[in-house]
């Protein structure tokens, strides 16, 4: 068992992978079989493949928020007139894609929270073709994230309502950064490094949802946490080293985390939650309840 980053980075070279590693640690805790702890992972990959097909063909939100904007950034790329370079604008579609399906109450996959589902998904799917990923390098994908999350959550937290949206989305643009490092064939000391490259950009990031719901502005978040995380990537692929190690990151976003104002952390009564606006937009939803 790895109790920090370091400890995963030094115990992964006794095994083939760290996605080998993260089955291995499953066989032992769970006393199920790899091929029954894989087979599972691929419905959890499934539930993400489906997601973003579903948003991007359109859908919109119970409450009208949101909707229909992973439909419009797919015509975008189609036009193929675009400033960023188009695995990101892909991996930002998919990511609006998911989190506009769990708005809408469809049937996503919390990784690790729903409320920041979109990135690793979103991300996955933009580089799977790209990167010829055949569909247990997927799966190995997501064991590689789990066990980055695994240290982060145990370590400080995956929770808005917890830490702010530094642990909830952070925390998935941390995840998905070291899986891409990993994927591209970059090491495990790399994929450390682009989980602290992320984290660190991320670190104070508020949880202020409009009128409580995941919606606004949760849904963009995902699709710039993904683009975060793409970026991370590419930067610790080129070799680019965090000053601060990436477990004293951990732990400055838990202690960032105990510090910050419950305003905050998911309580919609602090940021862009409490603007005129978004008051108005809450009375629309929820009336005399609001």
């Amino acid at each position: 068992m790895f109790y920090t980053i370091k400890d995963l980075v030094a115990q992964s070279a006794a095994y083939p992978s760290i996605a080998a590693m993260m089955v291995a640690l499953e066989e032992e805790n769970t006393n199920r079989s790899a091929a029954e702890i894989r087979r599972l992972m691929g419905k959890n990959l499934d539930a993400m493949v489906h997601s973003v097909h579903q948003g991007i063909a359109g859908v919109k939100s119970v409450t009208g928020l949101t909707g229909m904007e992973a439909k419009k950034m797919d015509g975008y790329l189609a036009a193929g007139d675009f400033l960023s370079g188009r695995p990101i604008l892909e991996a930002v579609r998919n990511a609006i894609a998911v989190n506009e399906v769990n708005a809408k109450m469809g049937l996503i996959c919390a990784t690790p929270t729903a409320g920041s589902a979109g990135v690793l998904a979103g991300v996955l799917l933009a580089v799977r073709d790209r990167l010829g990923l055949s569909r247990d390098d997927q799966v190995d994908f997501l064991f590689t994230a789990g066990a980055f999350g695994l240290v982060i959550a145990n370590n400080a937290g995956i929770a808005g309502a917890e830490g702010g949206c530094q642990e909830e989305v952070g925390s998935a643009s941390a995840m998905a950064s070291a899986a891409l490092v990993c994927a591209k064939g970059g090491t495990a000391q790399q994929a450390a490094n682009a989980v602290a490259m992320t984290l660190q950009n991320m670190l104070g990031l508020i949880c202020d949802p409009v009128a409580g719901l995941v919606e606004v502005p949760c849904v963009k978040r995902n699709a710039l946490g993904a683009s975060q995380a793409m970026i991370s990537a590419d930067m610790a692929l080129a070799g680019l080293k965090s000053v601060i190690p990436v477990d004293e990151t951990v732990e400055a976003m838990r202690k960032v985390g105990l510090q910050m104002p419950s305003a905050f952390k998911e309580t919609a009564e602090g940021g862009l939650a409490t603007t005129p606006t978004a008051l108005k937009l809450k009375q629309q939803i929820f009336g005399d309840r609001a």
